[in-house]
């Protein structure tokens, strides 16, 4: 099991848990990069859960990238 760095629920994440199968977050749209300082995703992103990652994306379009 993951647990989502924000909120800390603990889910299940196909690519982070090798489960061999498709992991539910490629069904969303991909994040555009260019809204990180210097194009690049931070260091320390990891797995967010279903209800944190859509809130995330959200956030970064609006211009306020909150990965905490």
């Amino acid at each position: 099991m993951s647990i989502c760095q924000r909120c800390h629920t603990e889910f299940t994440c196909a690519m982070a848990d090798n489960t061999g199968q498709k992991c539910w977050c490629t069904a969303l749209p991909p994040v555009d990069f260019s809204c990180f300082p210097a194009g690049k995703i931070p260091a320390n992103a990891s797995c967010l859960c279903p209800a944190c990652l859509p809130q995330w994306k959200a956030e970064i379009a609006a211009g306020k990238n909150k990965l905490e």
